[in-house]
């Protein structure tokens, strides 16, 4: 994937006619049939695309051509980005790096910036990280790798995914080839987090590069029955849908407060807002539940609290205050009399359980 030249690229724009909004997007296949996810990936030099016939043809999602080094913005991107959300398509956009020309994080600070953010709007996917055979070696003289060891490029890929992650809060997808990526990484395996966008043309994926088990995306053909590149989303569209709009991460601690309370601190570690949190309570021994922060309800032993929102990395306090319960005394009944060894009576053990969805919190009173 890369660039027209700006001349050619500007004629284009001024021929767009963007996609209308009619479409209703891609449509969850029946219970028990398999569908091939399909898209694409446009750039300047795709120019008009009538974004319905995308979808009438198949396509799923599409990725968009942004930026390139610290200079070029495609000057189609809103337009293509804008039509692609008007016919209802997941889409992501992607950045061609030039990693000769300036730093990592400085790219991903220039793409973040053009078009290359994450929303969480359920349709917007993480943006792509473009790595791949140098296409201007007859321009700058440099080799594939353009002109860096294999060190300087890892390096350099370090700094652009840390600083997209740091931007956005998701992980960039990476494109590239598997050659590429043995010649020039020395086949790194140190980014197997990031989704991988594999390119290679032909019948089937072939070989992965190493970190990787499994490709996200494969592009098998740079054109096609649709515009533009062609390619394949390796999942289901609940599973697209999730790389879009993945779940909520909580974690969540708790500790006693004084001789008769609880605290639990609820923490979003995803990087999506965690909406109507759910937290379920129940104290353990000999303790009966008297008061709840604000959005719980309680009764005797239990409690149950709302969080309506919880925004990425930000934190929600609980408290629960606790009193031990009065035995009820059995009614005594008239028996011949007997002495008894009585032992020395055993407290129970006292304490509380929090469930936060999967999350399972225990606090006792010992600790």
């Amino acid at each position: 994937m890369k660039r027209l030249p700006l001349m050619i690229a500007l004629v284009a724009a001024g021929t767009f006619v963007p996609g209308t909004a009619d479409a209703v997007g891609p449509v969850e296949p029946m219970p028990g049939t398999l569908q091939e996810i399909r898209g694409i990936d446009v750039s300047n030099w795709t120019g008009q695309i009538d974004w319905p016939s995308v979808i009438g043809g198949g396509g799923t999602f599409v990725f968009v051509y942004a930026s390139e080094g610290t200079t070029f913005r495609n000057p189609l991107f809103t337009a293509q980005e804008g039509g692609a959300a008007g016919a209802g398509l997941f889409r992501g956009a992607y950045h061609f790096a030039q990693p000769h020309e300036s730093g990592g994080a400085e790219q991903a600070d220039f793409f973040v910036d053009n078009g290359g953010g994450w929303s969480a709007d359920g349709r917007t996917l993480p943006g792509v990280l473009d790595i791949e055979d140098n296409p201007y070696a007859n321009r700058n003289g440099l080799d594939n790798c353009y002109g860096l060891d294999q060190e300087r490029t890892v390096g350099w890929l370090k700094d652009f995914t840390a600083r997209y992650r740091e931007r956005t809060g998701r992980d960039a997808i990476i494109y590239t080839t598997t050659d590429w990526w043995r010649n020039c990484t020395g086949d790194s395996s140190a980014f197997g987090r990031n989704p991988l966008w594999l390119a290679r043309w032909g019948a089937e994926p072939g070989p992965l590069p190493s970190g990787w088990l499994r490709q996200t995306f494969w592009q098998s053909a740079d054109s096609g029955s649709l515009p533009g590149g062609q390619n394949v989303f390796n999942g289901s569209l609940t599973e697209l849908r999730m790389l879009a709009q993945p779940p909520a991460e909580l974690a969540a601690a708790g500790r006693p407060i004084g001789r008769g309370g609880y605290g639990v601190t609820v923490l979003n570690t995803g990087s999506v807002p965690a909406t109507r949190v759910s937290v379920v309570g129940r104290t353990f021994g000999g303790r009966r539940i008297t008061g709840a922060s604000p959005g719980c309800r309680f009764s005797g032993r239990a409690v149950r609290c709302t969080i309506e929102e919880l925004r990425p990395q930000g934190t929600a306090e609980l408290t629960f205050a606790t009193e031990r319960a009065k035995p009820v005394k059995p009614a005594k009944k008239a028996e011949p009399y007997r002495q008894e060894i009585v032992p020395d009576a055993v407290e129970p053990e006292e304490g509380m359980k929090v469930t936060i969805g999967t999350v399972m919190v225990t606090i006792d009173d010992r600790n």
